[in-house]
């Protein structure tokens, strides 16, 4: 049908009216242009007259030019000679010509659209780009237009013409221009509309090139200039600044550098949500407010300084709305705005409370049903089945489809960040919210039915039923107990007699199991997870899934996700999520989500670990198996402790390591194994550079270590603790007589090891032990209470006992190598080599050659010194990784790519010396996490190559130099014939001719094949 339209287009016959314009236009055109045989077509006239017929002439062709005809081609040749004339006409500076010629050129391009980039644009990009800075207002004016909407149509996968433009953006240095006009603006005479169109033209040039960025959110004159700009009373102008910050806030750095300038900047934003101002002006400022708290912290930081402004304009929009009946357009788009940040709900924080305050039930009910609330707003419902029959009629009267996803999320964070005791009773909030839960229960009850009659690979079910189902999960295992019982008792209603779908969601996730499903089977897969879970959250079912063995059907789910680790986000299920911008942003460094890309593993793990603890809590005959199980090597159960101990890896999200070690629990088994904790536990007996004396009140002793002690459970360490100076220990602590060495052994292998073995007995005696040592997160742990949504992994960083937490148990100084230019000075003594206070055994515990040292009686075990052969920058690095077992990474993205090379090469050569150093110090992790780096930022940056070949080669790091030699052989021959290779050894030159030999051998053999 397409192919049929086009040729009907092209064969579309002109009209008298137009053919005459095309002689008309042809024999003006053929007086300036001219045919080269190897540059093609030129324009060559400088005679102002015929340049003005010319304009003339193509002016009233283009008016005449319509859609229908644009593929004739008579039409496209003679656009494509249009242009050819244009780009010349464009670089005279005749005020008068220049007018007419940028206004026709804005017509053409207008009436061309995206079929514009059929025709070569660079040239006219050329020209236009030169006048950005003329002197006549309306001619710059004008091509910015002409340029945003060229730029804006650009797609980056059409390497060739995105290439192409940004260069010549670069060459004719467009955004230093740019910033100029628009400090012009703020601090000269120019007119609102110039305003608009150059701000209008730098968002667009930020939003198609990543490397355009830093300059601008970097250039804090222009900044100051925006932040005056956006204090003009004239709505456009605040529209035209909004819309720059949000297209800053694309890069992480540049949202970091907004968030910084604080308050000043804030309250702008803040006003611009304000009811007062205009809708534009809102939906804009809720944009911008989007990017800023996308991420945790950023949301904290914010609703920290106006959390309830921003809470009230968000419900203040959802409300106008829902009390005007249908919205206009503007409106429309300052709700979804208003929607879509919303979901800053899915953080926990102040911000509820203020939702809360100000009815944010009462909204979402509005958003669904805008009649509801003038209609209902004191009726008091009696039963449950009238709160579902008026939740009937709301889904019947919701005309605001692009919205509900969003309520349905809102809802379910909401639900599930409640604190425990929120009684909507007391707060006179119990008819929205009950309707509210009926509602969401109702969509879930219609995705049961739904579900089983549509396709495998149906993916506008999942997109309509999955934040519906979603959120009635989160409401059923919300740790509000009002919440949770209401939606229990609402779903229990709705799914009588509902035992044939919770068998065939087994039956699918058995079968499922068996085989390898395609990406869009695993969606659907995604909705039967949920609605599962969902079941096991009502108490009814629980034993009826157990019975018809839920738990092996979940288990064998698990490992076959393991198996094939297919990896899906949320954000693939529930389109709504999907950013936008998200293809375009660059330098964010955001958490991932709680479920992150095991979406499918997470919801499996959920219903597994709801399903054993149900079954250890009734003490039905599967508790039997567990705790029997857990005895047999090679049973089913030790299969599965395996497999679930395989998801402490750092690779899985948070929510799955969380489910994972929370069914782990029950097998006595309390939480997370990692790397660093394998490598501190070998200390757990040893007596060596034990510092502190934990005394019993059977007067038994054991030895700590205090460094680890107040990192882990610094009460354990009280102010008053009896120091012994005259022996190895610095302090002897007298425990309680209520401790007893077993329980103060599994203590201490939980402080040391991050996890511990515990078996029933003892889990009393180490709970209360756990509380009153403050250790919070064992004692939760050992409660075995459900996750919270968005729970952090414990960290098992160490840094801080680097600083003045941990300078109390310190015994030894590391230090770099003297460095001329540094001015060095220490906190804690009067030292001027560059070194760091650091604690032996955490040497002792992370270094095998560090170990040697200390156990060897020479004299440099007892040295309070060790000296380095690393420069500080890299010794810094070395110390965070013995502390943390995390190697700190280099700047990278914008703030990486806008060094100069001489700082890139600072920034690498530390990574360098340590590759170097692990050689001899036996630390391979280390250096593997190096050696990550290095190759990493060579292969990103390989004019680097140059340098780091030779760095590499003097510290013998010949698999450093093989990488960097395999980089620089593409750029061989230039590189010989230029002479740049001559600061390199003949050896090393050799390395990077074999290297290019190599390279050429293979795309010969690759063509061949």
């Amino acid at each position: 049908m397409k192919s049929s339209k086009i040729g009907n287009e092209k064969n579309r016959k002109l009209s008298n009216h137009m053919v005459t314009l095309h002689q008309r236009l042809y024999q003006a055109l053929n007086l300036g242009i001219k045919n080269y045989d190897k540059e093609g077509k030129k324009w060559q006239c400088t005679d102002i007259e015929i340049q003005r017929l010319a304009v003339r002439s193509i002016s009233a062709f283009v008016a005449s030019l319509s859609p229908d005809i644009l593929r004739n081609p008579v039409i496209e040749s003679s656009i494509a000679d249009i242009l050819v004339a244009l780009e010349g006409i464009l670089q005279s500076r005749n005020e008068m010509l220049l007018g007419m010629a940028t206004t026709v050129t804005v017509k053409l391009v207008d009436i061309l659209g995206s079929s514009m980039l059929l025709y070569g644009v660079s040239e006219l990009v050329q020209s236009l780009s030169s006048l950005l800075s003329f002197h006549q207002s309306s001619v710059a004016v004008s091509c910015a237009n002409v340029l945003r909407r060229i730029i804006s149509k650009l797609n980056p996968r059409r390497f060739k013409n995105h290439n192409e433009v940004w260069e010549i953006v670069v060459e004719k240095r467009n955004i230093d221009c740019i910033i100029c006009n628009l400090h012009d603006f703020v601090f000269g005479d120019q007119t609102i509309e110039y305003f608009e169109e150059m701000a209008s033209l730098l968002k667009t040039i930020i939003g198609q090139w990543c490397p355009s960025r830093y300059d601008v959110w970097s250039n804090a004159k222009l900044l100051k200039a925006l932040e005056v700009a956006c204090g003009n009373p004239n709505s456009n102008v605040k529209v035209a600044v909004l819309q720059l910050y949000s297209a800053l806030a694309l890069c992480g750095y540049g949202a970091i550098t907004l968030l910084e300038k604080g308050e000043s900047f804030l309250s702008t934003i803040v006003n611009c949500m304000g009811s007062s101002q205009p809708f534009s002006v809102r939906a804009e400022a809720f944009k911008i407010a989007q990017f800023l708290m996308k991420s945790e912290q950023g949301c904290l930081r914010i609703t920290k300084l106006y959390c309830e402004p921003i809470m009230k304009a968000i419900i203040t929009a959802m409300d106008e709305c829902s009390y005007c009946g249908k919205a206009s357009s503007d409106q429309g788009i300052l709700l979804m705005e208003a929607c879509r940040l919303a979901l800053i709900t899915r953080w926990a924080g102040d911000h509820h409370t203020y939702l809360w305050k100000f009815g944010v039930d009462r909204s979402l009910l509005g958003l669904l049903d805008n009649n509801f609330c003038k209609n209902k707003k004191s009726t008091s419902f009696s039963s449950s089945r009238e709160e579902i029959d008026i939740a009937k009629e709301v889904l019947d009267s919701n005309s605001n489809g692009a919205l509900t996803p969003y309520i349905w999320d809102v809802l379910g964070w909401l639900a599930t960040h409640c604190r425990e005791d929120y009684n909507p009773k007391k707060e006179g909030k119990l008819n929205c919210f009950n309707v509210l839960i009926a509602c969401a229960c109702l969509v879930f009850k219609d995705s049961i039915h739904t579900g089983r009659q549509v396709c495998q690979n149906d993916v506008s079910y999942t997109s309509v039923y999955e934040p519906a189902s979603r959120a009635v999960l989160l409401l059923i295992f919300s740790p509000c107990e009002y919440f949770a019982t209401q939606a229990r008792h609402i779903l229990s209603k709705l799914l009588i007699s509902s035992t044939d779908h919770l068998k065939f969601l087994l039956n699918f996730l058995k079968s499922t199991s068996q085989d390898t499903f395609s990406v869009l089977d695993n969606l659907k897969t995604v909705t039967n997870l949920i609605h599962l879970v969902c079941y096991l959250g009502l108490p009814e079912y629980q034993s009826l899934v157990t019975r018809n063995e839920g738990i092996k059907i979940l288990s064998t789910f698990i490992s076959w996700c393991l198996k094939n680790r297919v990896e899906i986000r949320r954000s693939r299920v529930a389109p709504h999520l999907r950013d936008i911008y998200g293809e375009r942003t660059c330098c964010w460094v955001e958490r991932e989500d709680w479920e992150g890309a095991d979406i499918l593993l997470f919801y499996g793990l959920w219903g597994l670990a709801e399903l054993i603890s149900n079954s250890i809590r009734n003490s039905e005959e599967v508790s039997d198996q567990l705790t029997v199980g857990t005895s047999f090597k090679g049973s089913e159960i030790q299969v599965l402790v395996d497999e679930l101990q395989k998801i402490f890896d750092k690779s899985f999200s948070s929510g799955c390591r969380w489910y994972s070690a929370y069914i782990l629990s029950f097998f006595g088994i309390y939480g997370f194994p990692d790397r660093i904790g394998h490598r501190l536990g070998k200390a757990l007996h040893e007596k060596e550079h034990a510092d502190i004396l934990l005394r019993l009140s059977n007067e038994e002793s054991v030895s700590v270590h205090g460094v680890i002690l107040i990192m882990r459970c610094p009460s354990m360490l009280p102010s008053g603790a009896v120091s012994l100076d005259s022996t190895n220990f610095r302090r002897e602590v007298r425990l309680s007589s209520r401790v007893d060495s077993k329980t103060l052994a599994k203590l201490l292998e939980f402080a040391y090891l991050g996890f511990a073995h515990v078996g029933k007995d003892p889990v009393k005696q180490l709970k209360i032990l756990a509380k009153a040592c403050n250790f919070n997160f064992l004692s939760r742990i050992l409660c075995r209470k459900r996750p919270n949504w968005g729970a952090i992994i414990p960290s098992y960083d160490f840094t801080p006992a680097l600083g003045s937490d941990g300078h109390q148990f310190s015994d030894v100084i590391v230090e770099a190598k003297e460095k001329a230019e540094m001015n060095f000075s220490c906190t804690t003594c009067p030292q001027s080599m560059p070194h760091m206070h650091v604690h032996k055994i955490i040497l002792w515990l992370s270094c095998d050659y560090l170990r040697a040292l200390f156990q060897s009686g020479m004299q440099e075990s007892q040295s309070q010194i060790i000296k380095v052969p690393l420069s500080w920058e890299a010794l810094e690095k070395l110390v965070t990784w013995f502390y943390s077992d995390q190697l700190p990474k280099p700047s990278s993205g914008c703030l990486w790519d806008n060094m100069d090379k001489k700082q890139q090469i600072l920034q690498l050569l530390p990574y360098v010396e340590i590759c170097w150093l692990a050689e001899f110090w036996f630390l391979e992790n280390v250096r593997e996490d190096a050696l990550e780096v290095v190759v990493s930022f060579l292969n990103s940056s390989r004019h680097l190559c140059m340098e780091i070949i030779q760095i590499a080669a003097e510290l013998s790091q010949w698999e450093i130099v093989d990488v960097a030699a395999t980089y620089m052989a593409p750029m061989y021959p230039q590189m010989r014939d230029s002479g740049d290779l001559e600061s390199l050894s003949h050896e090393l030159v050799d390395l990077v001719r074999v290297a290019y030999v190599r390279l050429t051998q293979e795309g010969t053999s690759n063509n061949a094949g």
